[in-house]
């Protein structure tokens, strides 16, 4: 099994250092609501974390929050309420989208607010160390004292400094990083041995990753926006606080989500909201959007794309709820030969595109098989079992209430028309058959009216 490691540059093979893998990936700041490009990212290591049990591994997966930045207090005072609330508003909000996009929940989801602790002893360290200096109840990383800095993104510091036009007041060297800020008046702050502030959000990141795993994590996570500065500055600060070398062994980068050849972020506000999308399309359908190419690869949204994967979608079910009829000694389908196009596939730095091919060609082939009479059981049953280390369920789409409203108001019109005419058994029928499907209609001097009970 091979991974492409960002540290090294090229695939390597994958060898944890335990029994457990551990893998760290970093959360949302939970400022606004979550959209497409959180979904392919979390949805990407969702995949990698089933493919390593899916490969007999344990893992111990943690992903954090950060619920205190400098966006979520700007987000806060405009609203008019405490950035605590706030975070919790759209961590909770996130959390709801995760599962309906079926992806699997992390063993721990620490919270920056939580780990203040941790983070003042690391920061203790490295100014005892001298890898860190205080300036103006702020305390600042020295850049220069840390050799490697620039080894995850393959900078070279002399050309970084070249681009710096300006230094920060109260730092000693341009490229210097906060891992303490003194706070502003107003804002949300903790006591520290350097006054009042919050921690620097590459800060909070190590912090977590140290407590909840250990000086050396097996797998860190992220976007590829995020290799620098914010990867690059938590190798720094955490071989500091350590002493240990390399403080991840795999770093795994997912491409980024784009709208119309732009980056689709928060700040840009090119967002297409994930509640929004599970309107229309189904769990299924995003995820083989997203999985159908490789995921070190950039991916642009279309609403074209995902209805086209919709009905991608509905082909495996179609081949999963194939029945034959035939008797238990009829001659079976052998679904081995997929199974081991799947796993090679996937040990090729988690090809998923190569592996959902691998599905389309076994539903092909157990379509084929029920048209010629095999017993075609144990490939449905190999079909669901590599689907679900995708993460597809395959299950039939629920059809939501706005997909519905048309076709109940439509109904209700007719139930009203018929009443008219005084056919009084079919307009009970219609208002008998909506209330079966949870639908109640009442009848008022204003007109009917109906909603949805389930």
């Amino acid at each position: 099994m091979k991974v492409f490691n960002t540290l090294a540059g090229q695939k390597e093979e994958f060898q944890p250092l335990g029994e457990v893998v551990s893998m760290y990936v970093c959360g949302i700041t939970a400022y606004d609501h979550s959209h497409i490009g959180h979904a392919m990212a979390y949805i990407i290591f969702d995949v990698v974390k089933r493919y390593l049990k899916f490969r007999g591994y344990s893992v111990k997966h943690v992903q954090n929050f950060t619920d205190i930045d400098d966006k979520i207090i700007e987000r806060a005072n405009k609203l008019g309420i405490p950035p605590s609330e706030l975070a919790s508003r759209y961590t909770d909000e996130y959390l709801a989208s995760m599962r309906a996009l079926n992806v699997e929940p992390a063993d721990i989801y620490p919270r920056a607010t939580e780990e203040i602790a941790k983070i003042i002893e690391i920061i203790q360290s490295l100014v005892a160390k001298s890898y860190a200096y205080e300036s103006d109840r702020s305390v600042y990383f020295r850049v220069r004292n840390f050799p490697g800095y620039g080894k995850l993104s393959h900078r070279n510091l002399a050309d970084m400094i070249a681009k710096e036009t300006s230094c920060e007041t109260g730092k000693e060297y341009p490229l210097d990083f906060a891992l303490w800020k003194a706070s502003k008046p107003g804002e949300p702050f903790w006591d520290s041995p350097w006054g009042k502030g919050r921690p620097g959000w590459h800060m909070e990141c190590s912090a977590m990753a140290l407590k909840y795993l250990g000086d050396t994590v097996d797998i860190h996570g992220g976007g590829q926006d995020l290799v620098f500065p914010h990867h690059e500055n938590e190798i720094a600060q955490s071989e500091s606080f350590t002493g240990r070398s390399p403080f991840v062994r795999y770093w795994l980068h997912s491409g980024l989500m784009q709208l119309n050849k732009q980056k689709m972020s928060k700040s840009i506000g090119n967002l297409v909201n994930i509640k929004n999308i599970l309107e229309r399309f189904s769990p299924d359908a995003i995820r083989l959007f997203i999985l159908s190419s490789h995921y070190r690869s950039p991916l642009t949204y279309s609403d074209e794309a995902l209805k086209a994967t919709e009905t991608s979608a509905e082909r495996l079910r179609s081949a999963l709820t194939r029945r034959t009829g035939v008797d238990s000694g009829a001659a079976a389908l052998d679904a081995k030969p997929f199974e081991q196009e799947f796993v090679e596939a996937m040990d090729d730095d988690f090809n998923t595109a190569q592996a959902i091919a691998v599905l389309f060609r076994l539903s092909k082939e157990i379509n084929r098989g029920g048209e010629e009479g095999l017993n075609i059981t144990e490939a449905q049953r190999a079909l669901l079992k590599l689907a679900g280390v995708l993460g597809l369920t395959l299950k039939e789409r629920a059809t939501t209430t706005s997909q519905a409203e048309p076709f109940i108001s439509l109904l209700v019109s007719t139930r009203n028309d018929l009443r008219q005419n005084r056919q009084w058994q079919l307009a009970d029928d219609i208002r008998k058959r909506l209330a079966d499907l949870g639908v109640t209609l009442e009848d008022t001097p204003q007109g009917t009216t109906w909603k949805y009970e389930r």
